[in-house]
C-alpha cells in the first residue's frame, strides 16, 4: 500500500475516532441539559455558541489557506480544529456528569 492510500487510511480512522468522540460528548451535554436548572440551560447556550465559534474560526482558516493546500492536508486540518474542541469538551462534561 502507497504513502498516499495510508493517508487516507488514517484519516479515516481519525474521523472514525473524532465520530465516537463526538457522540459522547453529544451524549454528556444531553445528559446536562436534560438535567434541567441553570447548569443546563448554560450548556445549551455554549453547545450553539462554541459551535459558531468553531465554524467561524475554520472557516477564516480555509479562506486564508492556513488549512492546507491538498485535500489530505485540509482533511487533517479539519479533524485537528475540531478534534480538540471535541476532546475538551469531553473532558470537562466527563467531570461534570454523574
Amino acid at each position: 500500500m502507497g504513502r498516499r492510500n495510508n493517508d487516507w487510511l488514517s484519516l479515516g480512522l481519525e474521523s472514525w475516532q473524532l465520530g465516537l468522540e463526538a457522540g459522547e460528548v453529544m451524549w454528556l451535554r444531553g445528559c446536562m441539559i436534560a438535567m434541567g436548572g441553570a447548569a443546563g440551560e448554560r450548556e445549551a447556550q455554549r453547545m450553539v455558541t462554541e459551535k459558531l465559534a468553531a465554524n467561524a474560526s475554520f472557516g477564516m482558516m480555509v479562506a486564508s489557506g492556513k488549512a492546507g493546500t491538498s485535500p489530505e492536508a485540509a482533511t487533517r486540518s479539519a479533524l485537528a480544529h475540531y478534534g480538540r474542541r471535541v476532546r475538551a469538551n469531553r473532558r470537562r462534561l466527563a467531570k461534570k456528569v454523574p
